[in-house]
């Protein structure tokens, strides 16, 4: 890595999208050494500003500049799956002519593609090791791999190219526990610019400061996510009162202007009367008019300029109020009485070789966390569960109505072609098109927002939409399925979905890797599935599988 200050600005950056719309307007941006946490709502221009920076995408006006090179991990990662480990990791040529000197082809093309990299195969092995992936070693294929070491083995890459600046986009999707650590210990041993966009608070708790992208601007508070919600917190506190304060004196401003225009009257009235009367000069009569008239639109004037003033101070304390709507619906179709049997598992042996022996019961609105490893079979016991997938032997028996929202919202939840409303529709026949819609105004889809097609819905947008239908559906799901819920949701879109869930009713099942999500939600019972299904608890999940 350079010894030159690195760092990375956006100068009057402007971004449009090829249909017109607008992501960026005269965008400013700097960021120094250090590592940076990038957040803000679905749709706000995150990962688009990611890739501006990497120059993956080119400004439609402005420009962006980077002192030393860039790393990028997207935060969708394809790897040709015909790869070996060392060109995934972009050292097979060194490596091969490394081995062929080690052999005795001395020439000078080996020689130059060695380079000064003399040792560039034992880093590439500690980086593994560093990562988790020691296992794996050189020569094995991409093909071979997880998603989430697919993942890892991208950044172990990109840390071995030693790049100045360092932008990773959700870097801890699709990983389970064991492989966040490693990243969380990458992301804390980084020394030089770093810029990440996340909705895993335990990541952001490990970033020096947190850029908060709201409305084409960036706001900086210093220190990690926890110090940000605390000086949020405090920042919404004040600009409540705020909101009150200049709500108090718009009050105040209208009672004012609506005596001095009662006073104004009673003295046109008076004025009126003496004129009737001829009780003084004509002269000094109209002296008087002119002299009440000037005074009238005086006062008239400062009234109502003050009262603009107090209404304009009240619409930028409201404006200082943040509106990330919260979920909050009723759906009393959904309840479970304790002790009624929702879901049996009798000997149940899955497609990918992991079991629940015995019998296994999920009684009244219980809160069952799943967890495990990546590939321990989680996703295929709720896909089983869900009748989506046969089971090598035994059965899963649902006792109620049940609906699974997978990690991908494929056909099977959201046609993309079709509106919000219609989309909620298919699950829903017998309701109104008005019932739907009253319904979905809980869900934050009012008006033109719930006829927008599914396709052109932010990730977050989208998530509840499709929560949406299955919660609408008809009969009312009892038993909700959710696998990794809280994937490629920014921080409000989970706030949303952890309002949304204390409002159901049912019983849940979560498959997740996310541990304060899965607190947050009130779990009842914690399940983790290694070969078997077995019962564990918070504790032991962190401890086994993020302090190990």
């Amino acid at each position: 890595m350079s010894n030159a200050p690195t760092f990375v600005t956006c100068s009057a950056l402007s971004f449009d999208w090829p249909d017109g719309t607008v992501v960026f307007d005269g965008f400013h941006l700097a960021v120094g050494p250090g590592r940076t946490g990038l957040i803000g709502l679905n749709g706000c221009g995150k990962s688009t500003l990611l890739k501006l920076i990497a120059g993956e995408l080119t400004p439609t006006d402005g420009h962006r500049a980077v002192a030393g090179t860039v790393g990028y991990l997207p935060q969708n990662v394809t790897l040709d799956t015909a790869l070996r480990v060392d060109q995934a990791l972009g050292i097979d040529t060194a490596r091969a002519a490394l081995h062929a000197i080690e052999a005795g082809e001395a020439t000078e093309a080996n020689f130059t593609a060695v380079g000064d990299d003399w040792d560039v195969e034992e880093r590439a092995l500690a980086t593994l090791d560093q990562l988790g992936l020691s296992r794996i070693g050189l020569d094995r294929t991409v093909g071979e791999l997880s998603g989430g070491e697919s993942v890892l083995l991208r950044l172990a890459a990109l840390l071995l190219a030693r790049p100045d600046v360092l932008l990773l986009d959700e870097p801890t999707n699709n990983l389970d526990l064991r492989a966040r650590r490693r990243l969380y210990a990458a992301v804390e041993s980084w020394s030089g610019v770093m810029i990440l966009v996340s909705h895993d608070r335990e990541l952001l708790d490990r970033v020096d400061q947190i850029a908060d992208l709201r409305d084409g601007e960036v706001r900086w508070y210093g220190g990690n996510f926890t110090d940000y919600e605390a000086m949020l917190a405090a920042e919404q506190d004040a600009a409540e009162r705020m909101v009150r304060v200049a709500e108090a004196d718009v009050q105040r401003q209208k009672r004012e202007l609506a005596d001095a225009q009662v006073k104004l009257a009673r003295r046109k009235r008076y004025g009126q009367k003496m004129n009737d009367t001829k009780r003084e000069p004509k002269i000094v009569m109209g002296a008087r008019k002119r002299a009440a008239q000037e005074s009238a639109g005086k006062h008239r004037i400062m009234h109502t300029e003050k009262l603009a003033d107090a209404r304009e101070r009240l619409d930028q304390a409201v404006e200082a109020v943040r509106d990330d709507a919260e979920i909050r619906i009723e759906l009393p179709a959904t309840q479970v009485h304790p002790g009624r049997r929702v879901l049996t598992l009798s000997d149940l042996h899955l497609a990918h070789g992991a079991s629940v022996p015995g019998e296994w019961e999920l009684r009244g609105p219980e809160r069952i966390a799943l967890v495990g490893r990546n590939g321990s079979g989680k996703t295929t016991l709720l896909r089983t569960v869900a009748g989506l997938v046969p089971a090598e032997s035994g059965e899963a028996v649902t006792h109620v109505p049940a609906r699974f929202l997978p990690q991908r919202l494929d056909a099977d939840v959201l046609d993309d072609s079709r509106s919000v409303v219609e989309n909620v529709a298919r699950f829903a026949p017998q309701a109104t098109n008005n019932l739907i819609r009253a319904r979905l105004a809980h869900f934050l889809f009012r008006g033109a927002r719930a006829d927008r097609p599914a396709g052109t819905l932010s990730g977050g947008e989208r998530f509840r939409a499709a929560l949406a239908a299955l919660l609408l559906a008809e009969p009312a799901p009892q038993l909700l399925m959710l696998d990794e819920p809280t994937n490629n949701l920014d921080l409000a879109s989970v706030r949303q979905l952890t309002g949304a869930l204390e409002s159901y009713q049912g019983a849940l099942i979560v498959a997740s890797h996310d541990v304060p999500f899965l607190e947050s939600i009130g779990i009842t019972r914690w399940l983790l599935l290694d070969g078997e299904l077995r019962p564990t608890t918070a504790e032991e999940v962190r401890d086994s599988l993020w302090h190990e």
